[in-house]
């Protein structure tokens, strides 16, 4: 199709990104394929399932593993390409890779470990941003719904959390700009999200509607901070989060995404950004409800200053009453704003969408490098000597919590620190009363917890049977505790005040494990410093 002669509706097709499932039915993707081709649409956000999407999450449907899924996301992307008259911008949530969404690819380290690196290390974001954006060429994507500008200031934070850099808002500016930089360099779109700021929330956007109630000022001088900051560095898109702030909008409690004093009046005319602007996914239950009319909920973001209407969900609907009440200036705004996208990652000029292939020795030089630079020590008592002295008398376990004894953290340690181990994995088959009578006669203890989840939902689900246990403990041997985990999980350990040793290490890759053994071994310093602040009890 020839860009400069398309209709205006052909044009407005362009603002439509629906979702579209790797793992999905022969019927699901024909009706994909129909929707590309007669409504001539802009480009498809990738999920991993229909269970997985956005708000479906919520719905407790089994998420079915599939070996297959970066194939299956490759050969899609061919067919809906091949069918599509103008070429799709594909995009996708890649926070920390292609792994975000697609098992059996290469995970790189959530934005909260990042955030642990010290200041003077954040090439290491760039080159996270560089390596996520190769592995999403290699899949035929070129738009990266990542990283996130959200200043995580508060610890009840339900759904931001450990994927933000951090709750100081210059190294969350400065490491979220360095990994746009990366992703840039080798020609992949970036985005910041969620405008104007979803770090200082305590409602998951995804199911209800959170809202801010900073004034104008207060926000200028913390929450947009790290966009003025992206803007500033030529970002190419920013993401509208579903919260509402009523200071901006005229006392009224609706939703940024469908605020045109917030988009309009303060994103494009006060903060002089003209990028490309993407709304939160329109499935989500805070703006999915409002509107009964199909289409409606599409034109309302649209006009509120949107160009992408990402995970639209009632496309020719949408189409039509974006047609029947926008003004065909504003339709070409957007649209030249996507084409201007489209164009600076090649799609228009050539019909090779894929680049390269997924190389996880890099990642995991990456990751490594990462460990070593993050690592971060809170409770010190010089604990290295002090164990060995409680090998050589027999007085050492070590105690794994939520993994096995075989786990990488004790088979380094055991290079030169053998001891009795013992491991909880969960309630069906570890015994907690065991456990405790068998640790009675050692004094001192190294706890590996790796926590079961990255959200705080249920406590991580972590039992509460394990948080007595580790009470108990802390209370009564020398413990030093290494969790591997989002650090915001520490204030729900009773006692941890009382550890001899506390190391916080976030991820529980190879590498992460692997370097915590040698730096406890070797007592090498940690040079990781927290990104939030966390009172421990």
């Amino acid at each position: 199709m020839n860009i400069t002669a398309q209709t205006l509706k052909q044009k407005v097709g362009q603002f439509f990104f629906p979702a579209v499932f790797i793992n999905d039915t022969e019927e699901n993707i024909q009706e994909t394929e129909r929707l590309i081709k007669e409504h001539n649409i802009g480009g498809l956000t990738f999920f991993h399932s229909r269970a997985s999407a956005a708000t479906n999450y919520e719905s407790k449907k089994k998420i079915v593993f599939n070996d297959d899924s970066y194939q299956k996301i490759k050969d899609l992307i061919v067919r809906y390409q091949k069918v599509a008259p103008t070429p799709l911008l594909i995009s996708i949530d890649a926070e920390w890779g292609l792994a975000m969404r697609i098992e059996k690819t290469p995970q790189y380290p959530y934005a909260i470990t990042l955030g642990a690196l010290p200041e003077n290390k954040s090439a290491l974001a760039y080159e996270v941003g560089k390596q996520i954006a190769l592995d999403l060429k290699a899949a035929g994507i070129q738009y990266n719904l990542s990283p996130l500008a959200d200043i995580n200031n508060n610890p009840n934070n339900p759904v931001i959390g450990y994927r933000s850099f951090g709750e100081n808002k210059e190294k969350v500016a400065n490491f979220a700009v360095e990994y746009l930089k990366g992703m840039s360099d080798v020609g992949v779109l970036g985005c910041l999200k969620h405008f104007p700021g979803h770090g200082n929330t305590n409602v998951d956007s995804h199911l209800g509607l959170p809202i801010l109630n900073e004034t104008l000022e207060e926000l200028m001088t913390n929450e947009l901070y790290p966009f003025i900051k992206g803007i500033e560095n030529n970002v190419d898109s920013i993401m509208i989060g579903h919260l509402a702030v009523p200071s901006l909008n005229d006392g009224k409690n609706t939703s940024a995404t469908l605020s045109k004093p917030i988009i309009e009046t303060l994103l494009r005319e006060q903060l002089g950004y003209d990028g490309l602007i993407i709304s939160d996914a329109l499935n989500m239950h805070s703006v999915s409800k409002l509107y009964e009319t199909k289409g409606e909920l599409e034109w309302e973001a649209f006009n509120a200053g949107n160009d992408v209407l990402c995970f639209a969900e009632n496309v020719p609907e949408g189409i039509e009453a974006i047609l029947k009440n926008a003004s065909p200036k504003r339709i070409d705004e957007s649209f030249n704003r996507i084409m201007k996208a489209k164009e600076k990652v090649g799609i228009l000029s050539e019909n090779n969408f894929t680049s390269g292939t997924l190389d996880f020795e890099k990642t995991s030089a990456l990751n490594l490098e990462i460990a070593k630079n993050s690592i971060t020590k809170i409770i010190d008592n010089s604990n290295t000597e002090l164990v060995f002295e409680s090998q050589k008398e027999h007085k050492l376990a070590k105690l794994s919590l939520y993994k096995g004894v075989e786990n990488i953290f004790f088979k380094t340690l055991n290079s030169k620190l053998q001891s009795p181990e013992f491991a909880f994995e969960s309630l069906e088959n570890s015994d907690i009363s065991f456990l405790k009578n068998e640790l009675e006669n050692f004094e001192t203890i190294i706890i590996s917890l790796f926590v079961p989840k990255a959200k705080p939902m249920n406590n991580f689900e972590i039992n509460d049977e394990v948080l007595e246990l580790l009470s108990y403990l802390l209370q009564s041997k020398k413990c030093i505790v290494y969790v591997f985990g989002n650090p915001y999980v520490l204030p729900i350990i009773p006692n941890l005040t009382k550890a001899s040793g506390l190391i916080q290490v976030y991820q529980d890759f190879e590498e992460f494990q692997k370097t915590a053994g040698i730096q406890f071994l070797e007592n090498i310093p940690c040079s990781g410093i927290l990104p939030v602040n966390i009172d421990i009890q």
